[in-house]
């Protein structure tokens, strides 16, 4: 019988070993387990942002494709107005040229109004000088 008594805590110690082992397998399972479900949530969330980002930007494709048919619209009236803008330019210009003839005039007459008064105003002023 102390035989018996003997190997029993051997025979205890291999199960305390084993259910140690066990704990250790299980907990390290539990780990793996946890980091890929938060490898996979990650994933997840990673695969809605790309999804929500798709979705934005082909809202700016459809945006800037609306964008150029309206540029292209504004070019064709743009180019219908060319002819007025010319138009407006040569108008400009023969407006520049008439007012430099005008103030020619203005100088001249103002010359022709000064020699009036000096020929006719000392006859008006004084008849006996003659």
């Amino acid at each position: 019988m102390d035989n018996m008594k003997k190997d029993e805590p051997q025979d205890k110690e291999p199960d305390e070993l084993a259910e140690s082992l066990d704990d250790l397998f299980c907990s390290i399972s539990t780990m793996i387990k946890s980091e890929l479900q938060g490898t996979n949530n990650q994933l997840e969330l990673l695969e809605k942002m790309n999804v929500r980002v798709a979705e934005e930007y082909k809202g700016f494709g459809d945006l800037a494709s609306g964008l150029r048919v309206f540029v292209e619209q504004l070019k064709c009236k743009s180019g219908s107005f060319n002819e007025y803008v010319e138009q407006i330019d040569n108008i400009e210009k023969q407006v520049t040229e008439f007012e430099a003839v005008v103030s020619m005039l203005d100088k001249y007459v103002a010359l022709l109004e000064s020699r009036v008064q000096y020929v006719y105003l000392p006859k008006i002023h004084h008849p006996n000088q003659q």
